[in-house]
């Protein structure tokens, strides 16, 4: 659908951000907008980075393996019914309102959680109320986190590739921060830390300027209407719509499945310390995979992730096949680099190649495809021990992550899109477009 000039006009916040030249001998990039908005994301990033060992250490302790899935369950489910939601909210509000008040919420979770164990054993009730408002928060946050890079930053593939680095070293830094925390102090410390992080993180989304928003009445504006509008833009843009098709594939039976069986054959035959030493190189993949995305910029971005993904296929292929470690840690590498660079490629395209004043709504639909892809792959990973072995399942999730990535390459709309010029708007479906203008949307 192109992005006419009546975009703007259809009552819903476009906000941009004040026009300024970067300052003599600073990077365009690190201007006051993007460094703030790194800052939020990047400190929130590495208090969320703990909470997956907190819950697994603190919460398992006291409920077992069956409390841990149930809480972070009811945050994964919680979440995706109400991405779409959190888009529509986005979009008529403003992506940073509605960020910094899943901030807010966010805060009052972590921090009750905190005094909770800090006074002795949480009720598992509220383990469950807390995870499922924290799930509602995120919904809330990440579709208009997407929107806000387009807002703050000159150049969003360099935005995203910065934002993916300081994400990965977050997720390094995070669990074995977490460990010693819980070792040395109480759980409640990590969730204080976790507290603290959303504080900062609303502090510095709230100081980030942006122009003042475009807001016009639409006579029988309704939530229904705006969910229906995402959706047709979702919907209008093949190359969208058929990679969220494959990341659901992927989901159910390559991400999804990949760290409950990794984790099980890796630790029984190499034992835990090889499996975390796995995560980490993983970890040093992705930084490097967002390094080269800094660098890189490819005239066809999507073409590009899909060949860059193909390597992904080595990280289940190398743990299926018993591996020996330095084999094990470079499938790791590998797979992190292809993931990053692929991540990069796409949120680059969606926000560049998406109007404005539907973005937010846009990136829920692909959010809500790809979570529940994954949460289903999840779910499904113990039932499926029944028909297969580990081994073999992981064989399966090689071949899979292969086709897919061949399917990638093979659909036009997606191998054809091109990268679009900073400033452009987003145009058409598909279709090649002629040189030197904008991809097709």
């Amino acid at each position: 659908m192109t992005n006419s000039p009546n975009a703007q006009h259809r009552g819903h916040r476009h906000q941009l951000p004040l026009k300024s030249g970067p300052k003599p001998g600073r990077p365009a990039l690190w201007d006051r907008p993007f460094t703030l908005f790194f800052a939020a994301r990047t400190v929130s990033q590495l208090g969320d980075a703990m909470m997956p060992v907190a819950a697994a250490l603190a919460v398992g302790a006291v409920y077992g393996i069956s409390g841990v899935g149930l809480v972070l369950g009811t945050w994964t489910g919680t979440f995706v019914a109400l991405v779409l939601f959190g888009g529509v909210l986005a979009d008529r509000f403003g992506a940073r309102r509605m960020m910094v008040g899943a901030d807010a919420v966010r805060v009052v979770t972590q921090g009750v959680l905190a005094v909770a164990f800090f006074t002795g054993t949480p009720p598992f009730w509220l383990l469950v109320t807390m995870s499922g408002l924290g799930g509602a928060a995120v919904a809330m946050f990440l579709p208009g986190m997407n929107g806000m890079v387009p807002l703050i930053a000159r150049e969003p593939q360099r935005a995203n590739a910065t934002l993916k680095v300081a994400d990965a070293l977050a997720h390094l830094v995070g669990p074995a921060l977490a460990g010693v925390l819980i070792a040395l102090t109480n759980a409640g410390t990590v969730y204080a830390i976790d507290a603290g992080t959303f504080v900062l993180s609303a502090l510095c989304l709230g100081f980030i300027r942006l122009a003042p928003g475009v807001a016009v009445a639409v006579r029988g504006s309704s939530l229904r209407r705006d969910l229906r509008q995402g959706w047709q833009e979702f919907r209008a843009r093949t190359w969208m719509w058929s990679v969220i098709l494959i990341w659901m594939v992927y989901g159910v039976l390559v991400f999804g499945p990949l760290v409950p069986l990794s984790s099980g054959l890796i630790g029984s035959r190499l034992g835990p310390d090889a499996y975390g030493l796995a995560v980490s190189f993983l970890g040093v993949g992705t930084v490097l995979g967002g390094l080269l995305a800094l660098r890189v910029r490819p005239q066809r971005p999507l073409a590009a992730g899909a060949v860059a993904m193909a390597l992904y296929t080595v990280l289940p292929l190398c743990v299926a096949l018993d591996a020996g470690l330095p084999v094990l840690l470079t499938g790791h590498v590998l797979g992190g680099g292809a993931m990053a660079f692929w991540s990069v490629m796409w949120a680059t395209s969606v926000q560049t190649h998406t109007p404005a004043a539907v973005l937010n709504r846009v990136s829920a639909y692909e959010l809500a495809g790809s979570v529940s892809g994954i949460a289903l792959g999840q779910i499904l990973a113990g039932p499926a021990l029944a028909l297969a072995s580990p081994a073999r399942l992981l064989l399966v999730s090689a071949g899979v992550c292969l086709v897919g990535c061949v399917a990638l390459f093979a659909i036009p709309a997606i191998r054809t899109l091109r990268r679009a010029a900073v400033g452009d708007a987003a145009t058409g479906d598909g279709a090649a477009p002629a040189a030197g203008c904008p991809a097709a949307g």
